[in-house]
């Protein structure tokens, strides 16, 4: 039997912010978070400030020289299922460790952060973290977090993607469905209305999203249900002559 792919996970790094002559890189020392479910959707929202072209007969409108990219997020933390770990929190602190201001030069200001997932890559300055807690154990304690967060740069940013380096499914980057309390993984992918025919097995779903159990999923797990592990085929065989 393959080895199961492992899902491509986001992660938050601390970096140095690079300049126009310079790429960013990762800070030493530094932190990293690899977030604990993947999210379903990012938003990317470019700015330009603009003046001018607001009366009748008046000049056109005028660029100022300034721009802006920003990155909204929301991310999953559970600790329900966890037997080492009773308070949510412990996690969702690791992430506000890039919305805390740090001493930088003369002033304070947090730390630069560099959000990747896949062939996605972001770099900016966290500007707010929205954290919303819930599934509270007997003693009060919160089991279940929603982490929304949002990364500003200071110029307009895109960074290229990458080229998947073999055919099939990049890993991480196609749209996950997430798991409801009793589903089971065949449950899901029957209700899956955007796979066409020669859409991979339950076999090989669980085998690429690494699902030991696919009869009893962990509420809120993010799922894949397009991918297969390389050399599996559609019904969960691997490859080659029966």
């Amino acid at each position: 039997m393959p080895e199961p792919a492992s899902l491509a996970k986001a992660k938050l790094v601390q970096i140095e912010l690079g300049n126009d002559n310079v790429d960013s890189r990762e800070a030493s020392p530094g932190h990293t978070v690899t977030v604990q479910f993947n999210p379903e959707t990012l938003k990317v929202v470019y700015a330009n400030t603009m003046k001018g072209g607001d009366q009748s007969g008046g000049g056109a409108i005028q660029f100022v020289s300034k721009s802006s990219t920003k990155l909204s997020v929301e991310l999953w933390f559970d600790t329900s299922a966890l037997a080492d770990e009773d308070d949510v929190r412990r996690r969702t602190k690791q992430v506000n460790y890039f919305f805390t201001p740090v001493r930088q030069g003369d002033g304070m200001a947090p730390p630069p952060v560099r959000f990747s997932w896949g062939s996605f890559l972001f770099e900016g300055v966290m500007d707010t973290m929205d954290e919303t807690l819930e599934f509270f154990s007997a003693d009060g304690r919160p089991q279940r977090a929603k982490v929304s967060i949002s990364i500003t740069s200071q110029e307009i940013q895109f960074h290229e993607p990458q080229q998947p380096s073999s055919g099939g499914n990049l890993l991480g980057v196609a749209p996950l469905v997430q798991a409801r309390a009793g589903d089971s993984l065949q449950q899901m992918i029957g209700r899956g209305s955007d796979r066409g025919a020669g859409a991979p097995g339950w076999q090989a779903v669980a085998a690429a999203n690494g699902i030991e159990n696919p009869r009893r999923l962990q509420p809120g797990t993010f799922i894949d249900l397009n991918a297969r592990a390389p050399g599996v085929g559609a019904s969960g065989r691997t490859g080659g002559r029966a």
